[in-house]
């Protein structure tokens, strides 16, 4: 009888602990927004299918969606509950009429799922306002430099951050002379732009830069055969800008030497990539794929960082104040988890997550990055893409 009774208390005090915890996860429900345009051109389903190395295979609203699962038990337990809301437009004006709307009823935390030129003029159209933006899927450095606003947070990895990170490593190898081959888009000669840049940071030599264009046009044979395009240079290695990637494919196996490629195929700096094996990584693919129904690419890895950045930051400040929620995101004491092995936090002069690079073939890691041996005054990461002193952000 004693047992019965026993027991009878012990499920007694479970319900009400159960009761309690479901009372508090609804003190507050913190709801984060992700804007998309619906005819974004990198999401296309010819692009995506194609699978191209440096590009994303699908929404990162995936991502996002895997880390507020995560979150989940944390939060009933703090009492705080996370649910996401997407927000589409066609044109800038739509999207300005959604974050209205959605800042309307309360949403203060935006992912930001587009191109850059659209994240730039969001960002500046709502400078000012009690919203954060997450970059989750914008590499250019302008975003991160001139065109820097203080509400705008970067997730992804920079054109600097990245090629910093392949030049580290060419620099390592000693392949030091390096043919570029650059593609006409604005993204490719960006890429380009950044990998002359980071030649010249860690002592690589660019032996020629050289514009490639796909087309079938026989007078303009010179830009887009290969063959003609490796000829009478002498070089250690290829970089190729190639942000549609359709060139880039055809590329490695058809140089006039035998040289590797690097940049938009054979070797890529990425954010993130399927096979990366260390950290807690292969738990995250698997959480991923059963989810999407296919590999995780950098740009879903920035949305599930970024929410559980968000995650981490409501968990220590209760969640329900936008201005500490916003402090603590910006602050020192940010400790983030992205699997990659370092502890990660947005750099105070421009709001680019630190973070290592990951330099992978279609189907492995080479090597991450900064590689051992590129040391910096205050932290290793810095060593990749625009220090302080170089930053010509300003808030």
């Amino acid at each position: 009888m004693t047992r019965r009774f026993g027991g009878l208390l012990l499920a007694l005090a479970m319900a009400m602990t159960c009761a309690a915890v479901g009372a508090q996860a609804a003190d507050t429900e913190l709801v984060i927004g992700v804007l998309e345009r619906s005819d974004d051109a990198r999401y296309r389903r010819s692009r995506t299918a194609a699978q191209f190395l440096i590009q994303p295979l699908g929404r990162p609203f995936d991502g996002a969606t895997v880390a507020v699962r995560e979150l989940k038990f944390q939060g009933q337990a703090a009492g705080v509950s996370f649910k996401l809301e997407r927000l589409k437009g066609r044109s800038i004006d739509e999207l300005r009429a959604q974050i209205d709307a959605a800042e309307a009823k309360g949403v203060r935390l935006l992912l930001a799922d587009l191109p850059a030129a659209d994240l730039g003029d969001i960002a500046a159209a709502t400078a000012g306002r009690k919203l954060l933006l997450f970059n989750v899927s914008a590499r250019d450095d302008a975003l991160r430099q001139e065109a820097c606003q203080p509400h705008l947070l970067h997730l992804l990895p920079s054109y600097a951050m990245s090629t910093d990170a392949l030049a580290q490593y060419l620099s390592f190898r000693k392949w030091r002379k390096v043919l570029s081959l650059e593609g006409p888009l604005p993204a490719d000669q960006q890429f380009a732009t950044a990998f002359a840049r980071a030649a010249k940071r860690y002592g690589l030599t660019l032996v020629d830069r050289r514009p490639f264009k796909l087309s079938n046009d026989p007078r303009e044979r010179e830009l887009h055969n290969i063959d003609l395009l490796t000829v009478g240079a002498e070089f250690d290695v290829l970089f190729i800008a190639d942000s549609d990637g359709e060139f880039a494919r055809n590329v490695p196996y058809n140089t006039v030497a035998p040289r590797p490629v690097v940049g938009s195929e054979g070797l890529a700096p990425l954010a993130w990539h399927w096979s990366w094996e260390r950290h807690g990584a292969p738990q995250l693919n698997r959480r991923f794929q059963k989810r999407a129904k296919r590999q995780m690419r950098g740009e879903d890895w920035a949305a599930w960082l970024a929410v559980k950045a968000i995650g981490e930051a409501a968990l220590r400040t209760g969640g329900g104040d936008f201005d500490k929620l916003r402090a603590y995101l910006k602050s020192p004491e940010l400790v983030l988890d992205g699997f990659k092995g370092n502890r990660a936090n947005f750099r105070p002069w421009n709001n680019q997550l630190r973070q290592p690079i990951l330099l992978a073939s279609h189907n492995w890691v080479v090597a991450r990055a900064p590689i051992a041996g590129f040391l910096h005054q205050t932290n290793d990461l810095d060593t990749l893409g625009y220090d302080q002193r170089e930053s010509r952000c300003r808030f």
